[in-house]
Formats: C-alpha cells, sequence, structure tokens
C-alpha cells in the first residue's frame, strides 16, 4: 500500500480553496481587496489545474468590428493558437474567438448577483466572432462551427435558504441564451449544471463542490475541442488609414 488517497486528495483540494475563501472574507474589510481577494483564489484554482492550452485571466474580450465585452472576473482563453489583442500592466484583452468560458467570482449568490452574471456573460457572448477554413497537408477542412461560451457564477456562500433550493433554480432560468449561466459553484454548499437534453439545472449538494466543479468544467471543455481559425486580417484591418475593420 502506498498510503496515498485519491478521495482524500481531492477532498482536501476542495477544503484548501474554501478555507482559503473564508479566510479572505474574514480577513479584508474593503469590498473591493475582498473581491481582489476572491478573484485570486479561484483564478489560482483553474490557473493550477486546467490543462495548459488554456488560460484563465481577468480580461475584456473584443471582436473584429470593434466591439468590447464588460470586464470579466476570469475569461477561459486559447493560449496555444489565439495570440493576444492587448497585454499591458495587467491589462488583458483576448479576442472572443479564442474565448471558451468566462465567470463571475463573488463572496456570495444572491438574486442580484445572479442576474449581474448573466448580463456579463451576455456581454461577451453578443461578440461577433470569426472562423476560418483550415488548411492541412491533404488539402483544407471546413470552417469549424463556432462553440457555446460557457458561462457561469463562482462563490463562496449563498444569502438563499436553502442555499441551492427553488429561489436559485428561479433566479438562474431565462428563456435568453445569451444570458444562461452554463453552471456554478457555491464552495459551502454545491454546485449546478444546466442540463440540454432535460433544459433544466442538475443541483447537487453531496459533493466537494470546488473540485466537482473543476472537473464538470474541464469535462465540458473536453468537448469544445478547439477554437476556431481565428480571421486576424479581420482584426488587422483596424490598421488601416479608415480606422475600422471591414470584415
Amino acid at each position: 500500500m502506498s498510503g496515498w488517497s485519491l478521495r482524500g486528495l481531492l477532498e482536501n483540494l476542495h477544503e484548501d480553496l474554501q478555507h482559503r475563501l473564508a479566510l479572505s472574507r474574514t480577513s479584508f474589510a474593503h469590498p473591493g481587496t475582498k473581491g481582489d481577494a476572491t478573484e485570486g483564489i479561484w483564478l489560482q484554482l483553474l490557473q493550477h489545474y486546467l490543462p495548459q492550452r488554456y488560460q484563465a485571466a481577468k480580461a475584456h474580450v473584443v471582436d473584429s468590428h470593434g466591439n468590447f465585452s464588460d470586464q470579466i472576473d476570469i475569461v477561459v482563453f486559447d493560449r496555444q493558437y489565439s495570440p493576444f489583442i492587448f497585454n499591458f500592466g495587467g491589462e488583458l484583452i483576448v479576442p472572443a474567438e479564442s474565448v471558451y468560458a468566462v465567470f463571475e467570482a463573488k463572496q456570495v449568490i444572491d438574486a442580484g448577483m445572479v442576474e449581474y452574471s448573466q448580463k456579463k456573460a451576455a456581454s461577451v457572448r453578443r461578440l461577433h466572432r470569426t472562423s476560418l477554413p483550415i488548411p492541412h497537408a491533404g488539402g483544407t477542412f471546413p470552417a469549424k462551427t463556432l462553440m457555446p461560451i460557457l458561462s457561469g457564477i463562482l462563490a463562496l456562500e449563498s444569502k438563499w435558504s436553502p442555499p441551492m433550493g427553488l429561489p436559485l433554480q428561479e433566479a438562474l432560468n431565462t428563456a435568453d441564451t445569451n444570458l444562461r449561466l452554463d453552471m456554478g459553484c457555491v464552495a459551502a454548499h454545491g454546485t449546478f449544471i444546466f442540463d440540454e437534453a432535460s433544459q433544466t439545472y442538475d443541483i447537487n449538494t453531496n459533493v466537494k463542490p470546488a473540485t466537482a466543479f473543476l472537473f464538470s468544467l474541464i469535462s465540458r471543455l473536453q468537448r469544445c475541442a478547439t477554437v476556431p481559425m481565428i480571421d486576424i486580417d479581420a482584426y488587422g484591418a483596424w490598421l488601416s488609414p479608415e480606422g475600422k475593420s471591414t470584415a
């Protein structure tokens, strides 16, 4: 026997994250500092455990028409095939084509935070994305169909009672797919994932939420495969004398 326990390792991953979130909540009085600490803890989880083809960072997203998203707490994006549009002084702007998922990270989840996160997700999903045919040794593959951009919310606790009950489901329900939150984690209580087949949310309170969320996200990213081939010339057209894209 090696003495290792896979169950123990996975449980400890969650316990460590939940402890650090709780510590940041009690240690910092300033809301901005507390918010930055919360974002940093979730970002560190994804930066450490997602495969290296993905990167996670706070960022704005831009499209080739010159439209920008709101600032997003956590953008999961491709770094293998996609360029940065801008990276200076910690401010990142990434092209819409490179985005896999967007998340808002908050201390507490409630109806207002769900609505806020939905609007942030929509600001990214409404951006234009290009997709070019893919050349290969034997010819050209058709342009990749654009994948849905995943979105969600990450928090420590819930203001509802019960924490993951009907009020949460009612807040999440929306007919607008741009606003839909696909998944989320409330570290002290559980996870939720939107099920496409039933068009309802699966809520799980019998797991170590942070670890369960991480594994669910990786599984969803695997299904996305790779991002589309970006039309970099559509972005480069903004360098023309007219100063605007012709895409």
